[in-house]
């Protein structure tokens, strides 16, 4: 049996991220037309659209539907911003479909980060506390969206790098599995 991957791709901004509030109409329209089945391995594409993370490669996943894009709307992209896509291949895709010129990020070290400045930076995956170099290759206004969890729930963050330093805002409850090697330290507190 076959999967109708267009119709699931039109289920799952009506019925996932609409309902969510996503209603910035161009990133919708970017979400009706990017394949998600195609950045995972084809034993795990009949997932692709489920409200589920979605493992892609040994320790990555997908943010869930409505999480990715929640979080791509609250970073306001446009086109012709020049983005990172870190451990985010669907987000990449999402934001080159939108006319923003993508870089992606998914080998060994996600926390070197170089060839900034960067309007746009996202990551599909939880993070115990966001690199400094992540915030450093931000451009003046540029802004960085990331689920940073270091217990059961985590919280998307945008952050946003002003003249005067980088502000952040929580914008809403998440809970993916974090990336290896960005466990959050555990201490011992009385």
């Amino acid at each position: 049996m076959s999967t109708d991957f267009a119709a699931a791709r039109l289920n799952m901004v009506e019925s996932q991220m609409r309902t969510a509030d996503v209603t910035d109409l161009p990133l919708q329209d970017a979400l009706r037309v990017v394949a998600r089945e195609a950045v995972v391995p084809a034993d795990k594409a009949f997932l692709a659209y489920a409200d589920a993370e979605v493992e892609y490669a040994a320790g990555r996943w997908l943010l869930r539907p409505r999480d990715i894009g929640k979080l791509l709307q609250g970073l306001k992209p446009r086109t012709g911003e020049k983005a990172l896509a870190i451990a985010a291949p669907y987000a990449a895709a999402v934001l080159e479909t939108m006319g923003l010129s993508v870089t992606r990020l998914d080998g060994d070290d996600l926390k070197a980060v170089s060839g900034g400045p960067y309007d746009v930076i996202v990551c599909e995956g939880a993070v115990g506390a966001v690199p400094a170099s992540w915030t450093a290759a931000l451009a003046l206004g540029g802004r960085l969206g990331v689920v940073e969890r270091t217990g059961p729930v985590g919280r998307a963050m945008i952050y946003v790098k002003a003249g005067d330093g980088i502000g952040r805002r929580a914008v809403f409850d998440s809970t993916p599995p974090v990336l290896a090697g960005f466990v959050p330290e555990t201490g011992f507190a009385f």
